[in-house]
Formats: C-alpha cells, sequence, structure tokens
C-alpha cells in the first residue's frame, strides 16, 4: 500500500503561483507512475499532468501546459506540481495519484486525499 499525502495548497491570488508536493513514506514510490488530477467546484474530477517512474514521459492536460510543471524526487519519494500563472478557474481540491501504468485516465492505483487551491481574483 502507498499512503500519498498532499501538500502546498492554500489561496493564492490570480497570475500567481504555487507549488504542490505530494510526500510518502513508501519507498517503492520510485518505481510508479505518478499523476496529478483536479475536482473543480460542481465538476467531475479531471486529470492534470502525469509523469513516468523514471522521469523520461510526461504528459499534460493541453489548457493546462506551459503554466503547470510536473516533476519528482524520487530519493524524497515526493512529486510536485508547479503551477504558474494561476487562475480562478484552477480553483480546485487537486489530488495526486501514483500507480503501475502511466495514463492520463484515473486508472491509478492509490490516491493522496487532496489539498484545496483557491485561487481569486
Amino acid at each position: 500500500q502507498v499512503q500519498l499525502v498532499e501538500s502546498g495548497g492554500g489561496l493564492v491570488q490570480a497570475g500567481g503561483s504555487l507549488r504542490l508536493s505530494c510526500a510518502t513514506s513508501n519507498r517503492a514510490f520510485g518505481s510508479y507512475a505518478m499523476a496529478w488530477f483536479r475536482q473543480c467546484p460542481g465538476k467531475e474530477r479531471e486529470f492534470v499532468a502525469a509523469i513516468s517512474a523514471d522521469t523520461s514521459t510526461t504528459y499534460y492536460t493541453e489548457s493546462m501546459k506551459g503554466r503547470f510543471t510536473i516533476s519528482r524526487d524520487n530519493a524524497k519519494n515526493t512529486g510536485y506540481l508547479q503551477m504558474n500563472s494561476l487562475k480562478p478557474e484552477d480553483t480546485a481540491v487537486y489530488y495526486c495519484a501514483a500507480g503501475y501504468v502511466l495514463s492520463r485516465t484515473s486508472r491509478y492505483n492509490f490516491w493522496g486525499q487532496g489539498t484545496q487551491v483557491t485561487v481569486s481574483s
């Protein structure tokens, strides 16, 4: 079992930046693909970005590409989502996920509890 804990969410003004972290104590983290999803108020959960275990491959939702950057530090068992030029429509609960297969869908095996990001206009 891989327990994931997100942090770094909060309130930020439009145009600002936040860096989300996703940490685990499980040393197998480095063997899993990981991803970030978000759920905006009143909407279904949607894919944000994903990164392979060895960091060689990344996927992004087109609308967030260029503003968001996914990364990971396997030595620290931690993944990151750097979010720049934030917009009010980026307000959501952000979830990290890990799994055996790199995917843009929700087919990940392990999920965090989520962290709230609120962008004010």
